[in-house]
């Protein structure tokens, strides 16, 4: 996949960035490190500039975002408890547990949305939580936009200081990325198991 990326975005320069981060928002597995830092390494023998780079791959990371978020719009508090109704007893949810964590979101979705920009996977998937809280469009875009300029300027910069050298730092993001899910996947495992012992308290 590195290759055809790499491939692709020497064909189509800027709208290439645009594109592929775009679908990296939306299909979080195409790697953005990839793409943000050959993106700075062009900037060292071709037309490209940082600035532009970064211009498009906010654009592109917006605009898969704003995809996202539409689809969290979908997926409202009322459908959810509609699936809770089937479904619940299995998943051992109640809509209880939707309202709380709806709420929780209100509270905190905004400083939510900007730290998760930050974390690899989840800086996509957040925008759907956000759809699906009816968090006000305006500050989604805001926030979305401040913690997306970050994390693109920081890679592309880098992939420019460092040229010919900008694959060293996919690995070191690839292990970054892998420090923060098996962090995730320990978060995870214990929520779940907070939230059997306080069902089973409750009981």
């Amino acid at each position: 996949m590195e290759n055809w990326i790499t491939d692709f975005m020497s064909q189509f320069g800027y709208f290439g960035v645009f594109l592929l981060i775009m679908l990296e928002n939306v299909f979080p597995p195409i790697p953005s490190e990839v793409i943000l830092t050959f993106g700075g390494f062009m900037t060292t023998y071709s037309d490209m500039t940082p600035f532009g780079v970064i211009v498009a791959s906010t654009a592109g990371s917006v605009a898969g975002a704003v995809i996202l978020f539409g689809i969290g719009k979908l997926l409202n508090v009322e459908r959810l408890e509609r699936i809770i109704e089937k479904y619940g007893r299995v998943l051992r949810l109640t809509k209880e547990d939707v309202h709380k964590a709806d709420a929780w979101f209100d509270r905190y979705g905004i400083w939510t949305v900007l730290f998760c920009r930050l974390i690899p996977l989840i800086r996509s998937l957040i925008s759907i939580p956000a759809g699906m809280s009816d968090m006000r469009f305006g500050l989604f875009l805001l926030f979305t936009t401040i913690g997306t300029v970050v994390w693109n300027t920081i890679l592309v910069l880098v992939g420019a200081a460092v040229g010919d050298n900008w694959e060293s730092i996919v690995g070191y993001m690839d292990i970054y990325s892998s420090i923060v899910y098996v962090i995730l996947a320990v978060i995870g495992i214990a929520a779940i198991v907070w939230y059997m012992r306080f069902r089973k308290s409750r009981a």
